[in-house]
């Protein structure tokens, strides 16, 4: 069933299951653009089950999650994104891990996100301050639109003992140690996608 979160629904949040806005055992939540020049083109975002996977719609970026998709010590996650149309500017989209208290004004959580223009980031999101663990990198890994607007991107995060793989499409793009900031791997994994995109996504997974 299609639900949408509209600027006024924001309100009821607090009251309502979340599963009335979401497919059942998902929690969102949204991440307004507070950039003038660059705002969200609609206040909803849609998230539905679709076949065997999710397809999301956004104005605002959204971070999607289940209570119960945790992952420790070593893991790999992955999920396969569809991008059905490019948007109007370069937009990301991927995967989430490591959170904690995504609802709440402590959230923390490591990002990895490719864009329709074969760049990647990798970000940890602390409170509302975002720092850069890697900026906008471009790689011959990350899938361009086709000439019909859409790309396909494997987005996999390997956890090792001593390492953090970043890998697009089979490729390692990047790796940092597990030490410090990114040592914070520990907790709930789930997906991000910006805003103003349409993407859908299946293969969602955890391994071991």
């Amino acid at each position: 069933m299609l639900r949408r979160l509209t600027v006024s629904a924001l309100l009821l949040v607090a009251t309502l299951p979340v599963e009335a806005q979401t497919p059942e055992g998902w929690q969102l939540r949204l991440d307004r653009s507070t950039n003038a020049a660059d705002p969200d083109d609609v206040p909803d975002v849609k998230f539905v089950k679709m076949g065997s996977g999710f397809h999301v719609t956004t104005g605002p970026a959204v971070v999607l999650w289940r209570p119960e998709d945790t992952a420790n010590g070593t893991y790999t996650i992955k999920a396969r994104f569809r991008l059905v149309k490019p948007s109007g500017h370069i937009n990301y989209y991927g995967l989430v891990f490591g959170g904690s208290d995504l609802a709440g004004a402590e959230q923390s959580y490591i990002y990895f996100l490719v864009a329709q223009n074969g760049t990647y980031i990798i970000r940890h999101r602390g409170g509302t301050e975002t720092h850069d663990v890697k900026g906008r990198t471009a790689s011959a890994a990350v899938a361009r639109p086709d000439t019909t607007g859409v790309s396909v991107n494997v987005v996999e995060v390997r956890v090792a003992a001593d390492r953090i793989e970043y890998v697009v499409n089979g490729i390692v793009v990047h790796t940092t140690p597990k030490a410090g900031l990114t040592a914070r791997t520990d907790g709930l994994w789930g997906l991000r996608v910006n805003h103003q995109l349409e993407v859908h996504v299946d293969q969602v997974g955890k391994s071991p």
